[in-house]
């Protein structure tokens, strides 16, 4: 495995966070910009000014999560799959995990899709869809569909889409 630090695995289980380096730009330059802006507001800047340091530090506090690689973010154990924010998805509620990718623009964005069989009511074993209020506004690394089918972007996570996919099939089979 390349990131055998990245993605945790034991037979129980495996979690995986997000990568370094993946939220850095978004957050510390963005975090610079913003305060940049406040200080030249400070001395007098126009109202143009404070509204572009808060458009700078939103986006910064929207990506602050991506800056949190010790903590995992999404993984498999006996219980079923856990997403942060979400919560904790029982197997007999899993139809189906597959990776998809689609363009945007001219990038292929890689996502692990899991299709539920049962209604997310019953699906979910812990539910941690409810955040505290500083943890509104922050991004999530989950979206889900009307289908009832979860969308999870590959991209900033440690560790390859396949590798997560085997490790999550893997555990599937075992617990499943």
């Amino acid at each position: 495995m390349a990131e055998a630090e990245a993605v945790t695995q034991r037979t129980e289980g495996f979690a995986v966070g997000y990568a370094a380096g993946k939220g850095l730009f978004r957050v510390y330059i963005m975090g610079s910009v913003a305060a940049l802006f406040f200080a030249v507001f400070a001395m007098g800047g126009g109202v143009a000014t404070l509204v572009f340091a808060v458009l700078a530090a939103s986006t910064a506090y929207y990506f602050f999560p991506l800056t949190e690689t010790r903590k995992p973010r999404l993984g498999a154990n006996q219980y079923g799959i856990f997403i942060d924010g979400f919560g904790v998805i029982a197997w007999r509620a899993i139809e189906d995990v597959s990776i998809r990718a689609h363009a945007l623009r001219s990038i292929e964005i890689k996502e692990l899709q899991i299709r539920l069989s049962q209604p997310l009511s019953r699906a979910l074993t812990s539910d941690w869809r409810k955040l505290s209020y500083y943890r509104l506004l922050m991004r999530l690394p989950w979206s889900m569909t009307p289908e009832g089918v979860i969308r999870i972007n590959m991209e900033p996570f440690a560790g390859t889409p396949d590798e997560i996919l085997s490790a999550i099939n893997r555990i599937w089979k075992r617990y499943g």
